[in-house]
């Protein structure tokens, strides 16, 4: 084997790398969290091939469930899953609410939190350090900074990735800012984390500036699709990786088709699989008819379904 694809960071206890897809929270008709189907999804996924999976980010829809529902959706998850780790979304505005939340993930047994940085209120230096600096004391497992301005309001630093990294007990930054050359920058500057690319446009670039993996919302419907690249490239394969990502471009660009977010449900729904994820939580909605009909087009033109 090859074994071309970066290395994670030499202070990552996971070793994360690999396909990490950010799972989705399944609920039934009353919008209720259906922990089953939510389960039922993360095994697809690693039944799949993935190396890891990540409960409650963004496609989870964390930010719309009550506290107790985040801590079921672990429960759920982690039970399900034992072939590959189980890093557990945590995150809150504020370090009261995010401790409680990474004390409960750990308790229940997953591997490692993901901790997104706080949002609403600006965040500056020495209020990131610490945010970060106190949830690593909560806990006894690895936790990951998820860095996406653009949903939190609240971009770090270069010079703060660096304090951060001094913690610890921190191992690593799902990065979703998209923004590359910052993204280069801290991998250059800081190989003892692990980087994950967090954007499904970013799959092949990101291993190629150094992300030993990658969080895939394309992945959560098709994970041999993107466990393909990965492997691709791993094996030395750069220009099949490279058609690939041209194929989750597609993917990426069906999927984002009518309401915000509706592209992954409605795609599983149209998979043949044996759970049903349901809709999203309001405000969010699912795709009407119409998207619904030009999505299951798109996705057997181009071999998916």
């Amino acid at each position: 084997m090859v074994n071309a694809a970066p290395a994670p960071g030499r202070d990552d206890p996971l070793s994360l790398h690999g396909v990490v897809p950010p799972t989705v929270t399944a609920f039934d008709d009353e919008e209720s969290v259906d922990y089953e189907a939510t389960a039922a999804h993360a095994e697809f996924v690693v039944e799949h091939g993935c190396h890891g999976v990540f409960p409650l980010g963004t496609n989870g829809e964390v930010p719309l469930l009550t506290p107790e529902e985040r801590h079921g959706v672990v429960e759920a998850v982690v039970d399900a899953v034992d072939e590959v780790p189980v890093v557990a979304g945590v995150g809150a505005p504020s370090t009261y609410e995010t401790v409680q939340h990474a004390e409960h993930a750990a308790a229940a047994g997953a591997d490692g939190v993901i901790v997104v940085t706080p949002y609403y209120y600006p965040l500056d230096h020495d209020g990131a350090v610490e945010h970060y600096r106190r949830v690593a004391d909560a806990v006894d497992v690895p936790v990951y900074v998820y860095h996406i301005p653009s949903k939190t309001g609240n971009s770090l630093s270069l010079d703060t990735l660096a304090d951060l990294a001094a913690i610890d007990g921190l191992a690593g930054v799902k990065d979703s800012s998209k923004n590359v050359p910052w993204l280069g920058q801290a991998i250059d500057a800081l190989p003892e984390l692990t980087f994950l690319s967090g954007s499904d446009s970013l799959l092949f670039a990101g291993l190629e500036i150094g992300c030993p993996g990658m969080v895939s919302a394309v992945a959560n419907v098709f994970p041999e699709l993107v466990v393909d690249l990965y492997d691709a490239y791993d094996a030395g394969d750069e220009a099949r990786a490279r058609e690939l990502q041209s194929t989750v471009y597609d993917v990426r660009d069906a999927l984002k088709r009518g309401p915000y977010m509706a592209g992954v449900k409605t795609a599983l729904s149209l998979r043949d699989v044996a759970f049903d994820v349901g809709s999203l939580r309001s405000p969010l909605r699912t795709m009407d008819a119409d998207d619904r009909a030009a999505l299951e087009t798109d996705l057997r033109d181009l071999d998916l379904l």
